[in-house]
């Protein structure tokens, strides 16, 4: 599990004196933590509540979505020192995210979907993204989940 290899990759950081990559580290976990105390107040009959590897990668790309943002205001800041810092944060944060589907990838399981649940993109082609975003969140970004949805209906 992607926990577990944080876990690990934690412990490595913390006898090779390696600061910048276990503060990133501990707060990824503790994102990781604070998701699963909210799963646990959510459905407190649960038995456990840690996060799935798909739950996980959903914290991780919050992570990752953040970070990108605070890149780009610090470019337009031109807080080159904070840029770097926050670029080594994302790198270390995106070692763990699986790669992403090709949009080439993307456009096939899309059409999948489509074809699977073709009475109800009939009926309501909106109702499609629901579906693609919950079946491929774990496999691509949901921005460009839409996006590529939205090129496909638009023709």
């Amino acid at each position: 599990m992607i926990k577990e290899k944080i876990i690990q990759d934690q412990i490595v950081a913390l006898k090779n004196h390696e600061p910048d990559k276990l503060s990133i580290l501990r707060y990824i976990l503790a994102k990781i933590k604070n998701k699963e105390i909210e799963k646990k107040s959510i459905d407190p009959a649960q038995k456990s509540s840690e996060l799935t590897d798909d739950e996980t990668i959903m914290v991780l790309r919050k992570i990752v979505k953040e970070l990108n943002e605070s890149i780009e205001a610090f470019e337009k800041g031109k807080r080159e020192d904070l840029v770097s810092e926050y670029q080594k944060q994302l790198e270390i944060v995106s070692f763990y995210l699986p790669k992403e589907l090709s949009d080439e990838e993307l456009k096939n399981e899309i059409k999948k979907i489509i074809d699977n649940n073709r009475k109800l993109y009939e009926k309501n082609p909106k109702a499609i993204i629901g579906i693609c975003i919950k079946e491929l969140k774990s496999k691509a970004d949901p921005t460009r989940i839409v996006k590529i949805l939205n090129s496909l209906t638009s023709h």
